[in-house]
């Protein structure tokens, strides 16, 4: 999974170390890279692998062909996709259309959110992550536990 965050900086280059976790999950995976496209809720990235971008994909092909909203989607994110290998350092060259989208000028954030991760300016995240512990309180009795799929029962 991709757990935590984790704060590195642009290089003269334009590339980016991304996480050893991060990498070390998609490699696990059998990737060597990831998929990226522009977040449509923040200025942000939202990052995944390969099977998780097709298993996008393969949810756009269940809309009906013939309607708007099947193009809007794949529109949205297929179309927007990159895809980004990492070098023998770890690294990435991030587009420099993606780095717009986010706001990134020097310093990334990468952030884990369990089967994806988003990337972004640390000083916007930040101020999402306010608003984002208060959305979460307020609606914290919506989040249901299901103790039956627990695999440390005692």
């Amino acid at each position: 999974m991709f757990l935590s965050s984790y704060e590195n900086k642009l290089d003269k280059k334009g590339r980016v170390s991304v996480p050893a976790a991060f990498r070390s999950y998609l490699v696990s995976q059998g990737y060597n890279g990831f998929i990226s496209y522009p977040s449509f809720n923040h200025s942000s990235l939202e990052c995944c692998s390969q099977d998780r971008i097709e298993r996008l994909s393969s949810t756009i092909d269940t809309l009906n062909p013939f309607e708007d909203k099947r193009d809007f989607f794949a529109t949205s994110i297929l179309s927007e996709c990159s895809s980004f290998q990492f070098d023998n350092e770890g690294r990435v060259l991030l587009t420099g259309k993606l780095l717009d989208h986010a706001k990134i000028k020097n310093n990334i954030l990468f952030v884990g959110l369990g089967s994806t991760f988003q990337i972004w300016d640390p000083k916007n995240f930040e101020k999402f992550k306010i608003i984002a512990r208060k959305k979460a309180h307020q609606n914290r009795s919506s989040f249901k536990w299901d103790n039956n799929k627990r695999e440390d029962k005692a």
